[in-house]
């Protein structure tokens, strides 16, 4: 991954403007991941939530011979914005914050359970 920026742009805040990969790469896509564990439990509040989400994308991607080195998009899902600093902390415990991946977040009414706070697809490339 490539990570570009927009020369006279404002740079982003934890992700990258524009990323390519190299030729003959593999494309991975994950569907998007939700904070229950392994045992099904949902962990309270956005921290322990979003860590538990980043897990699942790794458990995902690890099954396609991934890691957090190849991601080069993420999209979030949320219920509430206030929690984006919280939600960026985690993420950068998982991502190469020298070299983020392309990011998208949208605010959403809910997801599929009402305890769910995030969501997170990425798209890796190998």
């Amino acid at each position: 991954m490539v990570p570009f920026d927009f020369p006279g742009e404002p740079t982003p805040n934890g992700y990258s403007n524009v990323v390519t990969i190299h030729e003959g790469s593999r494309l991975i896509w994950t569907s998007g991941q939700v904070a229950a564990g392994p045992d099904g439990v949902v962990p309270d509040g956005w921290t322990e939530q979003t860590r538990q989400v980043f897990r699942n994308l790794e458990a995902a991607l690890a099954q396609a011979g991934a890691g957090w080195a190849d991601v080069v998009k993420l999209t979030f899902y949320v219920v509430d914005t206030d929690e984006l600093p919280t939600v960026r902390a985690v993420r950068d415990e998982f991502v190469n914050v020298a070299a983020p991946p392309t990011s998208t977040l949208i605010r959403v009414a809910g997801l599929f359970r009402p305890e769910f706070l995030i969501e997170v697809e990425a798209v890796a490339a190998i």
